[in-house]
């Protein structure tokens, strides 16, 4: 028991499961567009999240405290390296244009973690209200409009709208986690639960995620997409609305995290009925 629980902790503390919800939200793309299964890009984007996130999490505290890192952070830091190696292999086995989309959402989690602002001593997630905007524009722009590029087609109306409606659904998956930290966020830090409080935060998320509604039907999509949406729409709005600021040590970090996972596992067993 002892050795499956280091085996979670480290499958969410190496940023493994952000790389699996990565990965559900490109399957989604996928799925809804009709795109060719590609495993070089698949593994590109993986490798990519773990090797991002990781740095995005880490990399503070390893230049404050690299020479009293705890075991764990070490062997993530390994598992990281490797993840970039990995990365960089599947990088040459996909297109160039790919890459240069690519290039500008990079660079903004470059930028997440760097500080570049204030004479070099702030970076994008110290601005206040700017670090959900960028997370969920990240993400949003690797999980639908690189898959769109990736597989040759143009990105036409539908695209932005699901792009929009990514988007928007990342917004409403950050709030928990802000919900969490209001205790533990820095005063300068002005998370929206920080600023406007845990209730009003959670009916801003509502509203979002009918907005997100909306835009489902706006969305080229089969029925069987909307019905799962609705399931989706509805699950994420529970997990929502149920956030705390003394909540479990998984609620966010493993159950949130897995809704995206949760959703493109419904999308196959409906399809496949």
């Amino acid at each position: 028991m002892k050795l499956l629980k280091l085996f979670f902790n480290f499958y969410i503390n190496a940023s493994i499961h952000v790389a699996f919800a990565v990965y559900a939200f490109i399957s989604v793309t996928k799925l809804y567009f009709d795109l060719n299964y590609q495993d070089h890009f698949n593994y590109f984007i993986f490798f990519g999240t773990i090797t991002g996130y990781n740095f995005v999490k880490y990399a503070g505290v390893a230049k404050l405290h690299h020479r009293s890192l705890t075991e764990d952070l070490k062997i993530i830091q390994i598992f990281s390296f490797f993840c970039f190696l990995a990365t960089c292999y599947f990088a040459t086995q996909i297109s160039i244009r790919t890459l240069m989309y690519t290039l500008p959402f990079g660079v903004l989690t470059l930028l997440y973690a760097v500080p570049f602002l204030s004479g070099f001593h702030k970076n994008l997630r110290e601005v206040s209200y700017l670090k959900i905007i960028v997370v969920a524009i990240v993400w949003a722009g690797f999980t639908v409009l690189i898959p769109v590029v990736n597989a040759g087609q143009e990105i036409v109306l539908d695209t932005v709208l699901l792009f929009l409606q990514r988007f928007l659904i990342v917004l409403v998956l950050i709030l928990p986690f802000d919900i969490r930290d209001v205790q533990y966020d820095e005063i300068s830090l002005q998370t929206i639960p920080k600023k406007i409080g845990v209730q009003k935060t959670k009916r801003l998320g509502l509203g979002i995620m009918v907005f997100a509604l909306l835009l489902e039907y706006g969305v080229n999509a089969n029925d069987i997409s909307k019905n799962v949406f609705m399931i989706f729409f509805f699950t994420t709005l529970v997990f929502l609305m149920r956030s705390k600021m003394n909540q479990s040590k998984y609620y966010s970090s493993f159950w949130v995290e897995s809704l995206p996972i949760t959703w493109w596992l419904l999308l196959l067993g409906f399809y496949n009925l």
